[in-house]
């Protein structure tokens, strides 16, 4: 009889082969990804939690805000203008054609800048901020979490979540309408600067079809969910930094993940509140929108 610690033990319980087995597998594969992800959703959400609560109850000093300030902020605003320059400048060559063959050029302002400040102004902001900053956040914090000086500040009796990720989580929500009023300014001049210097579409047509299209409820709408971004952001590739895995290639993953996870939930949230809000224009403007 052999001895018990000469006793293999499977990993996994038996599944019986074929198509059968294949199935099992499948299921019980399909059962740890929901398992996995609401363990997931679940500590972020606790995590988010603990970081509403230090900011209600203890705002950071000031001399901690302004670097993280800096950094989301100030050095965002490049990379954010020029990128939003580009892509109203590509919506114009890309719209030009279609409004040409049905006689609408002048129209074409209206088309670009409703779109911008309600849709992709707000998201290229967020995705260049996820990009730039949320990767860094994760980087910086899984540095520290591999380094354990994230457990020697817990150890010190300080709270981690209040010295490291308060600062962050504040400067991504202040400042994100910020950087997406500068990529719809951009994306704006950049659409002006193509359709009528570039393609001689009439400058007064071009800004009197915007004004009867957009309003202030469009660009409201498109900082109001700038906010949601820059707070998911800041919770995800804060958490994701948090629960680095050990060494570089850990800190590696957590950037990567950090900018993955951020914005699949940008596109998520945009879509969930993009219903919302058409729910609500609806109600107070009912004729919609007129593009002719």
């Amino acid at each position: 009889m052999p001895e018990l610690a000469q006793i293999p033990v499977p990993d996994r319980p038996v599944r019986p082969p074929g198509l059968l087995g294949a199935v099992a597998h499948s299921v019980a594969d399909l059962g740890e990804a929901l398992i996995q992800f609401a363990t997931s959703a679940g500590a972020l959400t606790l995590f988010g939690l603990q970081t509403l609560r230090w900011l209600v109850t203890r705002l950071p000093r000031r001399e901690t805000l302004l670097p993280n300030f800096y950094q989301i902020g100030v050095l965002s605003l490049p990379v954010v203008a020029l990128t939003g320059l580009f892509i109203g400048m590509v919506l114009a060559v890309q719209s030009y054609s279609q409004f040409r063959v049905m006689k609408l050029e002048t129209r074409l302002g209206a088309v670009i800048n409703l779109s911008l400040v309600r849709e992709l102004g707000p998201v290229l902001a967020a995705t260049m901020l996820a990009g730039r900053v949320g990767s860094a956040m994760a980087a910086e914090l899984g540095t520290m979490r591999v380094t354990e000086q994230i457990d020697a500040l817990s150890s010190m009796g300080a709270n981690p979540i209040y010295y490291l990720v308060v600062p962050r989580f504040l400067g991504c929500l202040v400042l994100i309408p910020t950087l997406t009023i500068m990529a719809d300014f951009m994306g704006v001049l950049g659409g002006y600067f193509f359709g009528v210097v570039v393609l001689d579409i009439d400058s007064h047509h071009y800004w009197v079809n915007s004004q009867k299209v957009v309003g202030l409820f469009d660009v409201g709408s498109g900082v109001f969910k700038s906010l949601f971004f820059g707070a998911t952001i800041a919770l995800v590739s804060c958490h994701r930094g948090f629960n680095c895995e050990p060494g570089a290639a850990g800190v590696g993953r957590a950037a990567t993940s950090a900018f993955v996870y951020s914005f699949v939930s940008i596109l998520v949230i945009d879509l969930m509140l993009g219903i919302v809000i058409d729910k609500v224009h609806t109600i107070f403007f009912p004729e919609g929108i007129r593009f002719v």
